[in-house]
């Protein structure tokens, strides 16, 4: 367990889940965060842009990356590629630089910035990620049908708020801005106190769905399994 009395700890939380991704470099004091450097990455260029930008940001601090107390780390749900490659850097400095690390995720980063329980995430395809008391789904026309509209759902983008729009008529839909690295920072204070870490050998992504190629393999698999039939 971390002991907020024994001084101020710098965070680093990393944000590579959505269409544009964030990084943020914080001080901890108490349960107080000051935000020393932030910087935006701009989508799909995130594994050119990721590395740098941290550097960036410790450089404009003055400060070492061993300096950091603790990672805090976005793992979805969004992009794959965003999401593996934010994960590949979070498991690279940590491992070589023995920091902690702190896993959020993307929508309880959404839900804690509007101080709603519930929120959703455009997920492509008539679909949205969806966070409810519940748990973390994926979640289209039918399944929004089967669930009880929340008393209030967080949303950042236009599509995941039509969508619930149309599917939970009248219900109470919050738009904020999209969530970045020091919101996830915000949410991950108490965690970080608590030394409630993750096992950098078990940090995988919080996908929700499975990828194109998952898919792809296993509708090749089963035809080749009807074919032999």
């Amino acid at each position: 367990m971390v002991d907020a009395a024994v001084g101020p700890m710098l965070l680093l939380g990393i944000d590579t889940c959505g269409p544009s991704g964030s990084v943020a470099l914080v001080r901890l004091v108490g349960n107080t965060i000051d935000i020393l450097c932030q910087g935006e990455l701009e989508g799909r260029t995130y594994s050119a842009q990721l590395v740098a930008t941290i550097a960036d940001l410790l450089q404009c601090s003055a400060l070492k990356l061993r300096e950091v107390g603790c990672i805090v780390a976005v793992n979805g749900p969004g992009s794959f590629t965003g999401i593996r490659v934010g994960l590949s850097a979070v498991k690279g400095l940590a491992g070589g630089a023995g920091i902690p690390v702190v896993a959020v995720s993307r929508l309880e980063a959404l839900a804690g910035k509007a101080g709603a329980v519930a929120a959703a995430l455009d997920a492509h395809r008539g679909e949205v990620f969806l966070r409810v008391e519940s748990g973390e789904l994926l979640a289209g026309e039918e399944e929004l049908a089967a669930l009880a509209a929340p008393e209030r759902t967080a949303v950042c983008d236009d599509a995941a708020r039509k969508l619930l729009a149309a599917s939970w008529p009248g219900a109470e839909l919050i738009r904020v801005g999209a969530p970045t690295a020091a919101d996830a920072i915000r949410l991950a204070v108490p965690r970080v106190l608590a030394g409630d870490f993750v096992d950098l050998a078990l940090l995988d992504g919080n996908y929700l769905r499975r990828s194109d190629a998952e898919i792809a393999a296993e509708i090749h698999f089963s035809g080749e399994a009807a074919q032999k039939a």
